[in-house]
């Protein structure tokens, strides 16, 4: 047995998961950064899609906003939300640690509430996979295993289900549509609207930095409550401490699967407006009709794991054609060989008067 330091238990053990929680954070906000760089892309012409990612993600933000006043006890005097701009006011005005936990649920809550909802949703579509590590952990090394097999066996179980969705069964194709629902719109863009200055993912970054250097005090308590919660989970042998981090990790894995959901669809779209006007639909109607014309032969074929081969030919079947009508109504595929083609009619030209000069 691995003899564990008095110093890692006391100091470094409870910094484990926290650093754990902060990657997959970290991670999240660079995938939401990809979205709206692709969002930036797509343009005018697709300004309907981009008002209604920045109108959910405001949605989110301010009801995290409205969930901060409740929880503070706050009240709510006025909800008000459009495309543009979203804001609360609260009942009570107060200050201190009220104002600070509420301001909290602003700045941070969006990426972890929102996928809340979907958690619940997983509750009755993969039970098995919210099961916490009963291993006991004293150091740093120890927390830092337990929660990445905590994220692993959540994370097994999601994507085993996301690969075998049967998009034709309700529940599934409802949550389908909310987790994309929840990848477009986690966090306001603010792209079409000029008057706002940038907003990415170093303005989050500045306002979270801000709103715990306002008051470092409550950051410190925050740790001291933290640091007492980890060591009365070692004193009674339990993982209570790297559970609840844990948990928080599961909100990150499903925001960033949502993420890169959503992400391939905006980049479907993008890659549609290179087509004609007339073909630019047929990608994203290939994505449908592709996954209920195979669903249908294996339903007079049943051939095993049915649900996960539908989707990877659903998959298959689009980039073969997007790649196809790329081929034949584009220069994409055909711009080298003409460049080749220019080339080699320059060289014989030049080559010919050369060629009627006698030595």
């Amino acid at each position: 047995m691995v003899e564990v330091s008095a110093l890692d238990v006391v100091v470094f053990a409870p910094l484990a998961p926290l650093f754990g929680l902060v990657l997959f954070w970290f991670i999240q906000l660079l995938f939401i950064e990809t979205q709206k760089h692709l969002l930036r892309k797509l343009g005018k012409k697709h300004e309907p899609l981009i008002r209604f990612t920045n109108f959910i993600g405001l949605l989110f933000q301010t009801m995290c906003h409205a969930l901060g006043y409740t929880v503070t006890r706050s009240g709510i005097s006025r909800f008000y939300l459009s495309v543009h701009y979203g804001h609360v006011d609260p009942k009570k005005e107060k200050q201190g640690v009220f104002e600070w936990v509420s301001n909290g649920f602003l700045f941070i809550g969006p990426f972890f509430i929102p996928p809340l909802l979907l958690l619940f949703c997983l509750l009755f579509l993969i039970p098995e996979g919210f099961v916490f590590s009963t291993n006991s952990t004293y150091s740093f090394s120890e927390n830092l295993i337990v929660f990445g097999s905590n994220i692993y066996v959540f994370s097994f179980h999601f994507f085993s289900f996301l690969f075998s969705m049967d998009l034709l069964h309700p529940a599934h194709l409802g949550f389908f549509l909310l987790l994309i629902l929840l990848g477009l719109g986690i966090r306001p863009s603010y792209i079409e609207k000029k008057s706002f200055k940038k907003i990415d993912m170093f303005y989050d970054l500045r306002n979270i930095k801000d709103h715990l250097l306002h008051h470092p005090i409550y950051v410190i308590i925050f740790f001291l409550i933290a640091y007492c919660f980890a060591y009365v989970s070692v004193l009674f042998d339990g993982n209570w401490y790297v559970s609840v981090f844990s948990l928080f990790g599961w909100f990150s894995v499903i925001a960033i699967a949502a993420l890169v959901i959503a992400l391939g669809l905006l980049l479907l779209v993008r890659i549609s407006d290179e087509l004609p006007d007339m073909i630019h639909w047929v990608p994203l109607l290939t994505l449908m009709l592709s996954y209920i014309l195979l669903r249908s032969l294996f339903y007079v074929i049943p051939v095993p794991y049915l649900t996960s081969i539908s989707l990877l030919g659903m998959l298959a079947i689009t980039s073969s054609v997007t790649v196809l009508l790329f081929y034949l109504f584009t220069n994409k595929f055909k711009t080298k060989e003409k460049m080749k083609t220019k080339k080699t009619r320059q060289e014989r030209m030049d080559d010919g008067p050369r060629r009627l000069v006698k030595p």
